[in-house]
């Protein structure tokens, strides 16, 4: 499969059927994850796997949609303000590489059959109270993996390149 099938493949899970995910393919996301690039290689992110139903609950109370609840795994992405590379303006990259690692293992995931659902919504504060962070951690995002129990849709509705591409200016 080319890179643009696995991208169009690639969808928003919020249905997972009640299989755990094997290890060894979470560690295939992980690794997807790990080897994403980031501003002057610092790598200022930890991932946090959650398989334990009491903290699985504990972490689903910070995003209170019942389709989370479904997910076998949860991985949450921290971004490290400590070691994360500062632009001369200040521009702090911690959460643009987290995002870069997330993509890579939302794409990694869709590869090997899983799905996945990039979650921004949830209590921030609470999720950092729950997984006991020190203060240099910040919680960036939550993504549940499993087997999907739905398909994707038929339509990804996507703006038109003509619609988000000018050359040499913008128009």
């Amino acid at each position: 499969m080319s890179f643009i099938e696995l991208a169009k493949k690639r969808y928003s899970v919020r249905s997972y059927l009640d299989k755990p995910v094997e290890k060894e393919k979470i560690l295939q996301v992980l690794e997807a994850g790990r080897i994403a690039p980031s501003a002057v290689n610092k790598q200022p992110w930890n991932f946090i796997v959650i398989t334990n139903e009491a903290t699985k609950s504990k972490i689903a109370n910070t995003y209170p949609r019942d389709w989370f609840k479904t997910a076998p795994a949860i991985i949450v992405v921290c971004g490290d303000h400590s070691k994360s590379w500062k632009r001369s303006d200040g521009k702090d990259h911690c959460d643009v590489d987290a995002a870069i690692a997330i993509d890579h293992m939302t794409l990694a995931a869709a590869d090997i059959g899983l799905g996945t659902c990039w979650v921004c919504a949830f209590d921030a504060a609470k999720c950092h109270e729950v997984l006991n962070l020190p203060e240099n951690l910040e919680v960036i995002a939550l993504l549940p993996i499993g087997y999907p129990a739905d398909t994707a849709p038929e339509n990804k509705k996507r703006l038109d390149i003509s619609e988000i591409v000018t050359w040499e200016e913008y128009r």
